[in-house]
């Protein structure tokens, strides 16, 4: 278990404990009403039993909350379609969670106020708040790791749609009948554009034998089954030219997909954060290119502007904790029209 600790004090502050759970790790943190990180820690995800996850859960916040005074609310931000009315956990593509009641399960394990949400809602919500999106009046934001989330902030309210599942855009077919994806269907975006599809590309080309992944294979180990999304983000900063060209194709794909959304959306700004962010401008440049190449209108409308995200992997576990603060200060209206009151929250402040 790794830990990470903010230069700053937050301990005279309210603090909520803010938990971000993926298909590959569990990150935790201490939050304070700034989106400051007082402790951080990460666990690999236990495996994609749900009664593992939580117990995970559980050890996490109950050794955050031990070592820091003054925490008042616990918000989880969960993978997958999350009923945030009722915290339950419809279905998620990349764990074993199937109409599971967190919420209800973890209330009888731990005794602070608690909230369920997307991660990539959260994620969103740290971005507005704190990060990149401050200022923004449609905000677009996509999580890309294990496979692809987000969010939507419209003049400072999260929106979750109709049936709270608003921002699944990994989900939107790119490819008919291509690549199987773990929710069912084929040809998702995010078996194009994620961490998933960089691994799955570059363990391809490796096991071919092709000359162009040599170089590349032997600074990652010599075994095309162990390689990983950020040891080819580590080979394509020192300038692997091979890992540079994995992550220009998933720079390209995630720039059509974002064209795609500014069509349906038209955003001011998309903020674009997860694991495989940390890439930087080897994913950016790629996708401003094809973004710019794509977009329906262009050259007769304003465009918005792709940037990455402030708190990186980070926002989804910031988010959460800041929601849960926010679930206590404002109970949310039984009937919201798909929209998080945030601004309300803003007010109080």
């Amino acid at each position: 278990m790794s830990a990470s600790h903010a230069d700053h004090d937050s301990a005279a502050l309210p603090l909520s404990v803010g938990i971000d759970i993926g298909g590959t790790k569990v990150a935790a943190g201490v939050v304070d009403p700034g989106g400051g990180i007082a402790e951080r820690l990460q666990i690999p995800t236990p495996s994609r039993s749900p009664q593992a996850v939580e117990d995970a859960i559980v050890d996490l916040v109950t050794e955050l909350c031990a070592k820091h005074e003054g925490v008042e609310s616990v918000g989880i931000g969960a993978a997958g379609w999350v009923d945030s009315t009722q915290s339950i956990v419809r279905f998620s593509p990349h764990l074993a969670w199937r109409e599971e009641p967190l919420k209800q399960r973890l209330h009888q394990r731990i005794d602070l106020p608690l909230i369920v949400d997307n991660d990539a809602n959260a994620a969103a919500w740290a971005e507005y708040r704190f990060g990149a999106g401050q200022g923004s009046s449609v905000m677009v934001c996509i999580t890309l790791g294990t496979g692809i989330g987000g969010g939507l902030v419209l003049n400072g309210d999260l929106f979750r749609g109709a049936y709270g599942m608003a921002g699944e855009w990994g989900h939107m077919i790119s490819v008919p009948g291509g690549h199987r994806c773990e929710c069912g269907n084929r040809g998702c975006w995010e078996q194009y554009a994620s961490g998933n599809a960089l691994v799955r590309e570059a363990k391809e080309l490796a096991s071919s034998n092709s000359p162009m992944a040599f170089r590349l294979l032997e600074m990652l180990g010599g075994d095309p089954e162990t390689i990983t999304g950020p040891e080819v983000t580590a080979a394509a900063v020192a300038g692997e030219q091979t890992a540079i060209e994995l992550l220009a194709d998933v720079g390209q794909w995630l720039g059509q997909g974002i064209a795609n959304l500014a069509a349906a959306l038209d955003p001011d700004l998309v903020v674009i954060g997860g694991g495989v962010s940390a890439a930087g401008d080897l994913l950016l440049q790629p996708a401003r290119q094809m973004f710019a190449r794509t977009l329906t209108g262009r050259g007769f409308r304003q465009q918005a502007r792709l940037e990455l995200a402030h708190f990186r992997n980070d926002a989804g576990l910031i988010g959460a904790a800041d929601l849960a603060r926010h679930a206590v200060l404002n109970p949310p209206m039984s009937d919201c029209g798909g929209f998080w009151p945030g601004r309300g929250y803003d007010r109080q402040e």
